[in-house]
């Protein structure tokens, strides 16, 4: 096997992992999945709290119906909400609530305390993942804003 192979499976591979472990500590404590909890981090993340779906599909890498059918369920257990835009009522904008608002901080409590797991000391030291962060934004992998 080419080392380049090996290189992209270990990594599918390691990524699955990181996915599952997130996703168990997130739905155990929270109700919520990995990619629902990234899709309210990124809506945090954008001005006022809201985005245009279309915008939102983009910066999570999905469908514009991919988002959809994540932001549904979010939508029905209060997190967020649909908004027209004023202007056009074509364009929709998904919003979070301040419920979604409070319940995020809880659940990026959770990510935080998963990561620091997944990260520590001795196996991994602060120059080791800061290396990996930059090889995997050589992949196209993006992170928090401002890092």
């Amino acid at each position: 096997m080419s080392d380049t192979l090996d290189a992209a499976l270990r990594l599918v591979r390691a990524q699955a992992a990181l996915v599952r472990r997130f996703d168990s500590r997130l739905s155990g404590l929270h109700g919520v999945s990995l990619a629902d909890f990234t899709l309210l981090l990124r809506l945090s993340e954008a001005p006022g709290g809201r985005m245009r779906r279309v915008d939102l599909a983009e910066a999570l890498g999905l469908t514009a119906s991919g988002v959809t059918r994540g932001l549904a369920p979010l939508e029905r257990i209060g997190l967020v909400t649909r908004e027209a835009d004023a202007r056009d009522a074509r364009v929709a904008y998904a919003s979070l609530t301040a419920t979604g608002r409070q319940r995020l901080k809880e659940m990026r409590a959770t990510a935080e305390e998963t990561a620091a797991e997944v990260f520590a000391a001795p196996a991994w030291k602060a120059e080791d993942t800061g290396l990996l962060s930059t090889l995997l934004t050589r992949l196209g992998g993006t992170g928090l804003a401002g890092h």
